[in-house]
């Protein structure tokens, strides 16, 4: 993408707990969240989180992962634009870290599945120059 540039990402956060017993079935439930932060000097941050849990026994297995990525974009591209751009930069990283993860725990490897950002009212922009 020519507006924009993923110049790094880092893992914040990252939470995993396993105490599921032999072969014991779950039920997966995905949650994600995507907010997107501007700078003046064209640059914004995009942070992902992603959390995975048993629908029942969530304390029995849950993970929890939060991707932050820095961009270089164009200021002359909607931030509308930018945000579903960066999610789905980062999103290819949040995936492999958790499918790694799981893969590493000797259980099978979990792909979180992709969420259809443009077509969801999920837009946050926060400016910090409207910090109240």
């Amino acid at each position: 993408m020519k507006n924009l540039k993923l110049k790094a990402y880092k893992i914040e956060e990252i939470e995993f707990v396993n105490k599921i017993r032999g072969n014991t079935k779950i039920e997966l439930k995905n949650s994600y969240a995507y907010n997107v932060r501007y700078t003046n000097q064209s640059i914004c941050e995009g942070k992902f989180t992603v959390t995975i849990t048993d629908k029942t026994n969530p304390e029995q297995f849950n993970i929890k992962l939060v991707l932050a990525g820095i961009f270089e974009y164009d200021t002359n591209v909607a931030r509308e634009i930018l945000h579903v751009q960066t999610y789905k930069e980062l999103f290819p990283y949040a995936r492999a870290v958790v499918t790694t993860i799981t893969a590493n725990a000797g259980i099978q490897p979990i792909m979180i599945p992709d969420m259809d950002i443009e077509n969801r009212e999920i837009y946050r922009f926060d400016n910090p120059n409207n910090a109240q």
